[in-house]
């Protein structure tokens, strides 16, 4: 594969040196000619010193050969302009690194649509979707990395009194975000079908929406009582931006410490239902007076690597029921992840290492990768990628022969992440979250890939 990244930064750099490893063929761009000369030092990768937004230096750098076009500069419109224009050069894949929110943000126009950009990669929303996760769902299957937390999975049992029992799932009229992936009884696993029947005490993993599936707990049990949690963020960053908008939900009581007093007056007017705080998150007295020690979850999201870690620890002694951290610097990550039990943090989430992992994963993911494995259970999740020679290419979901024992649970387009509907296409570069039953993986494979 012929890789062209823009940007010799530390992502740049790191992703490089990965997936030349792998025996790619790539080649860097980079306008300082310093940290070029080191690169070409230090690995056996193409430099071209020059600026990555400029048509003739991609011209030279080989863009209309390229299977895969990475701008990774911290610079987002330098970025989004070096795809957009690689991408009508001929790159196949292009791939832009973002920070600013402003581009993800779709109510009025889908940045990535009008620039022709296949990813828009945010490694702040990429850890909010990590930590968001394990306050949404702690201990649960996820499969969040393939749908950038806009699927959710939850597993739930059935109460004796639901409204759900004896009834086959075919005439239990779910919303339509939903998807019923399998359901445990025992020992035993299986993968829905239209006649799946719930019983009293089955553990029922389904796929969607989180506010939709938030709303269906009530039917699978009528007692559930809603526990409320408390979540404080400790900085007004893009990550903990990113992360309101996962938790947005009346379930969460998210307070937010930010010592700009600017920043904390535009995030009120934005999130009015978020109890911003004006202080320094740093002073003990501060997160004493605010009771940080009675919170569920406390997150600490500044830009600040040393604030963080001070304060998650003063938080932990508090007495805060899980604590999470977000590291900006490489050279902290390996030593607190050996760290993260002797210093009581649930967990460490950095966005260059988050992001970097993400984009390795769109460049050098195969036909169809597994997700997760069931213990004991005979089950796979699987991802599927389709091309223009798949069997399934340009048909609907309705028009599917799929074995009984396979369903499909998600569906990414493009520009769009759902659970897919009975009339929805299927087209060459989606990719298909598929629950199959190991006997009949090989034969659903055959009826989606041919």
């Amino acid at each position: 594969m012929k890789v062209l990244i823009v940007g010799a930064g530390e992502v740049g750099y790191n992703l490089s040196l990965i997936l030349s490893g792998h025996g790619h063929n790539v080649t860097i761009i980079e306008q300082s000619a310093v940290r070029g000369l080191k690169v070409d030092e230090e690995q056996d990768v193409r430099i071209v010193i020059g600026d990555g937004s400029s048509a003739r230096v991609l011209e030279d750098a080989g863009v209309k050969q390229c299977d895969a076009f990475l701008a990774l500069t911290n610079d987002d419109r330098s970025n989004i302009l070096s795809c957009s224009l690689a991408k009508c050069m001929g790159a196949s894949l292009t791939i832009a690194r973002i920070h600013d929110e402003t581009y993800s943000d779709t109510s009025l126009v889908n940045y990535q649509l009008h620039f022709g950009i296949d990813h828009l990669v945010n490694p702040e929303a990429i850890c909010a979707v990590d930590l968001a996760k394990e306050i949404r769902n702690p201990g649960r299957v996820a499969v969040e990395n393939f749908a950038r937390g806009r699927i959710e999975v939850q597993q739930l049992v059935v109460a004796a009194r639901s409204s759900l029992l004896d009834t086959p799932l075919k005439d239990l009229k779910l919303d339509s975000r939903v998807r019923v992936g399998y359901v445990q009884r025992g020992d035993v696993f299986e993968v829905a079908s239209a006649e799946t029947i719930f019983h009293e005490g089955d553990v029922v993993t389904l796929f969607g929406h989180p506010e939709v599936l938030f709303e269906l707990r009530s039917k699978f049990d009528p007692s559930t009582s809603v526990k409320k949690l408390s979540v404080v963020l400790f900085g007004g960053s893009e990550t903990a931006i990113a992360l309101i908008r996962m938790l947005n939900n009346r379930r969460f009581n998210i307070r937010l410490i930010d010592i700009d007093a600017e920043r904390c007056k535009r995030l009120a007017e934005r999130f009015p239902a978020v109890n911003i705080i004006h202080g320094d998150g740093t002073s003990l007295r501060l997160l004493e007076e605010e009771q940080i020690g009675q919170s569920d979850y406390f997150v600490a999201c500044t830009k600040h690597d040393e604030h963080n870690i001070m304060t998650c620890l003063q938080a932990s002694k508090l007495g805060a029921k899980h604590v999470q951290l977000v590291i900006n610097k490489a050279d902290y990550e390996e030593m607190l992840d050996a760290m993260r039990d002797t210093l009581n943090i649930e967990m460490v989430v950095s966005p260059r290492r988050a992001s970097a992992a993400h984009m390795e994963r769109l460049v050098m993911a195969e036909e169809v990768s597994e997700l997760a494995k069931l213990p004991d259970g005979g089950i796979r999740i699987i991802e599927v990628r389709i091309s223009e020679k798949s069997l399934c290419a340009n048909q609907t979901v309705r028009s599917l022969h799929l074995p009984k024992g396979g369903i499909l649970a998600a569906l990414l387009h493009k520009y769009d992440v759902k659970v897919p509907a009975a009339e929805d296409t299927i087209l060459a570069g989606d990719r298909l979250v598929v629950i199959v039953q190991q006997s009949q993986e090989k034969a659903l494979l055959k009826s989606l890939l041919g």
